[in-house]
């Protein structure tokens, strides 16, 4: 899934190129890469492609951040045993909306505001309070290393609620959507 054809001005105007290195980069005319952006002309799936790759590329060698400079280092806690409604008390008590699932050390799930909305859909209130975590978490989230670089986030936070990250192989952090906006700052 590519991003909005809409938002191709934008990321080349924020890495700083012309519109004529962005068309010669990626096969193109100048005067198509100006139609499409004026939305005068809708590009092909593959052009489009080439496009919000050869950008992402340039954004990812102009961007120095990375995942370590977004991730919040006071992460949440729950154990498969927890019940969903531990969860949701923490998740009203802390004005969080996700929580990783850990057994001892190792992730293995999260629990989510969309995640239990779904579970009450299927098993109603009662039942839902009783339900522990592993029955009704979430596969673990994305996983990646403190200095991934960030443009890599916002493609993951889009498919997840939530990305990991660690150091020496040990998870010191999370990344939510509301941190990924902290990269247009």
């Amino acid at each position: 899934m590519l991003p909005r054809i809409d938002s191709i001005k934008q990321i080349r105007q924020k890495i700083g190129i012309t519109q004529k290195k962005l068309a010669t980069m990626t096969g193109v005319s100048t005067s198509m890469i100006n139609q499409i952006e004026s939305g005068r002309s809708q590009p092909s799936y593959e052009t489009a492609k080439r496009i919000f790759d050869n950008l992402a590329k340039l954004e990812g060698e102009s961007s120095s951040h990375t995942a370590g400079d977004f991730c919040s280092k006071d992460i949440v806690k729950l154990k498969p045993s927890n019940t969903l409604h531990d969860a949701i008390k923490k998740m009203h008590q802390l004005s969080i909306s996700q929580i990783p699932v850990f057994s001892n050390s190792e992730v293995v799930g999260v629990v989510s505001e969309d995640g239990i909305v779904k579970h009450l859909a299927d098993v109603g209130e009662s039942e839902l309070k009783k339900a522990k975590l592993a029955d009704t978490m979430d596969p673990v989230p994305p996983i990646v290393d403190f200095d991934t670089p960030a443009n890599v986030l916002v493609p993951l936070i889009r498919y997840s609620k939530c990305i990991l990250v660690t150091k020496k192989s040990k998870i010191i952090g999370i990344i939510t959507a509301s941190d990924t906006l902290k990269m247009m700052e």
